[in-house]
């Protein structure tokens, strides 16, 4: 009796292994709606990935191409305060000869107008004008 009873145990094993290696065939309607939902579902959140990964690599080119206007302002910047700074200077350096200039002092060079008060000829002053009364 023992015997027998480790045969049917044996084959009570061995047949549950081979339901189990075979699996269910049968799956409920609910189930099956379920899957196929979520299939879907997969499907569509599969497409919207691929429409966010193209969104992805056409934002990285127009990152790509901004950041080169980026650069060439920031060069076109640094040549214009280049510029400017020269300029700047050259204006301060023109006041500075134009406030020289102006001062009686600073004139050495004689000037190309006659003084009225003396003619060319004469030490003695010029006489006025008579005027009619």
């Amino acid at each position: 009796m023992i015997h027998q009873r480790r045969r049917f145990v044996g084959a009570f094993v061995w047949v549950g292994m081979a339901l189990s290696l075979v699996g269910c065939d049968y799956w409920p309607p609910t189930l099956q709606d379920e899957i196929e939902q979520l299939r879907a579902e997969i499907q569509t959140l599969t497409m919207e990935k691929a429409q966010l990964q193209a969104q992805v690599v056409d934002l990285a080119r127009v990152k790509q191409e901004f950041q080169g206007q980026m650069d060439d302002l920031n060069r076109t910047n640094r040549e214009k305060s280049v510029i400017i700074s020269g300029l700047q200077s050259q204006l301060a350096t023109l006041r500075l000869k134009a406030v020289k200039a102006m001062s009686p002092k600073a004139s050495t060079h004689k000037s190309p107008f006659k003084s009225p008060g003396k003619s060319p000829g004469s030490k003695h002053p010029a006489p006025r004008s008579i005027g009619v009364r």
